[in-house]
């Protein structure tokens, strides 16, 4: 009888089931290190912002160049003529070193934008769909009222009461682009609130702050992130189309999306111009909607249940 206990005992510590469980992070991070083309879109993201925050300041003074120096005598030069690797544009300047710190403007821009939109729209999700009643209705109110105002009106009231900056960009957009993300996390906060788990942790007397950040907020999280990402891939394109419409940053600030804009007069004299920017723009937002739907994918508790083992 006593050996049989033990063997019983043996095959239960060795089956599956038996294991130390994965959390959903766990398993999220397994199937990211698995899936070639999210590793592959992360680590070009990863690149493109360390070269244009890095790299700058070490081709300026290895080559002597800088940003905003004008030269008549080398106007639209093709690549790889006088020591300058992408060419000029139409006033001299070294197409690279702009390339580059236009892609600290663009980034910038996507990264902080992105990050205080997912700030203000968790917030106030939070807070409507946990306490509902006159705080849901307020914020049903204000998100209404945003929603019935174009944003591009308050760009070009704003662009003609004086010039944009990066900074009020980054923060413009942030006030207009939270909406959507409130949205979705009142409709999350609005199911989890009624899990077993949050009634329970109620019923043992936690109060509302730690059931919103230990029990619920955490919940969140792989939403938040997968929709941080498109996010930031989105307000690529829109900084590129406010520049086309004159509202963007201003030059001789470089960013992406003015660059482009400025070289399509040049086109015929200069393809190079039109093709990196528009080139940084394609592969940086590429790279942003394939993180997020491997995200997505790698954060699903369904798909997570089946690959564990």
């Amino acid at each position: 009888m006593q050996t049989q206990a033990n063997s019983v005992a043996v095959i239960v510590k060795n089956t599956p089931t038996a294991k130390h469980a994965r959390t959903l992070w766990q398993d999220a991070l397994r199937h990211l290190l698995r899936d070639r083309l999210t590793m592959f879109a992360l680590v070009i993201l990863l690149v493109l912002t360390a070269a244009c925050y890095l790299a700058p300041p070490i081709i300026e003074n290895g080559l002597g160049i800088n940003v905003n120096r004008t030269n008549t005598r080398e106007m639209l030069m093709a690549p790889g003529v006088n020591g300058h690797i992408l060419g000029t544009d139409h006033l001299g300047r070294d197409q690279l070193i702009r390339l580059l710190y236009g892609g600290r403007v663009s980034l910038a821009i996507a990264y902080l934008s992105s990050v205080i939109i997912i700030l203000i729209g968790v917030a106030l999700g939070l807070l409507a769909g946990y306490y509902g009643g006159l705080i849901d209705d307020l914020l049903a109110w204000l998100v209404n009222t945003l929603s019935s105002i174009p944003p591009l009106f308050l760009f070009l009231v704003i662009a003609a009461l004086f010039q944009p900056s990066t900074e009020w960009l980054i923060v413009i957009l942030a006030l207009t682009g939270w909406i959507g993300t409130s949205r979705l996390v009142r409709g999350e906060v609005l199911t989890l609130k009624e899990r077993d788990y949050v009634l329970a942790a109620r019923a043992l007397g936690a109060t509302n702050t730690r059931l919103l950040l230990m029990h619920i907020f955490p919940n969140l999280m792989s939403i938040v992130v997968v929709t941080g990402t498109i996010i930031a891939g989105n307000l690529i394109l829109v900084e590129s189309g406010l520049s086309y419409l004159g509202v963007g940053v201003q030059p001789p600030v470089p960013t992406w999306g003015n660059m482009l804009t400025d070289s399509r007069t040049y086109f015929v004299q200069g393809a190079h111009l039109v093709f990196w920017p528009g080139a940084m723009i394609l592969i940086t937002v590429m790279c942003f909607y394939l993180l997020g739907d491997g995200l997505r994918d790698a954060l699903d508790p369904h798909h997570s249940r089946h690959t564990r083992g």
